[in-house]
């Protein structure tokens, strides 16, 4: 199966998703996102597969978002995906595509419903134990 993460290293739960990934047998391709921007087609392309707003893209915490404006409901989906593209931090992470679906995993057990062969238990960074449904 392949599985592509996009991922911030800087990230609890991004890095959580990563490791349960990889402690189901899968090595992902792995797209820090920061470093290496998904193009405008990409972005567009994940929200749809995700099937959701390119709003719910939006990361607010630890970004330019109150600065820029984006709590305002006057820009268009092309404008907020101009506005990641821009400033990639306020892309939402992490990513997951997998030929099961592509999904937001906020929180990082999301991200067991796209695995072949999920980990039965997980333990967090912050202590919390996740187990496969």
């Amino acid at each position: 199966m392949t599985v592509t993460i996009y991922h911030n290293p800087d990230c609890g739960t991004s890095r959580n998703t990563l490791a349960m990934i990889r402690q189901s047998g899968a090595e992902p391709v792995v797209i820090e996102y920061l470093k290496t921007p998904p193009s405008c087609e990409t972005l567009k392309e994940l929200v749809a597969a995700m099937g959701i707003p390119v709003r719910a893209l939006l990361r607010e915490k630890g970004t330019p978002f109150k600065e820029l404006g984006l709590d305002q409901p006057k820009w268009t989906d092309d404008e907020l995906l101009d506005f990641m593209l821009a400033h990639p931090i306020l892309i939402n992470r992490p990513i997951v595509v997998t030929p099961k679906g592509v999904r937001l995993c906020r929180p990082s057990e999301a991200v067991i419903d796209l695995l072949d062969s999920p980990v039965g238990r997980f333990v967090k960074e912050d202590g919390e134990v996740v187990a496969a449904r």
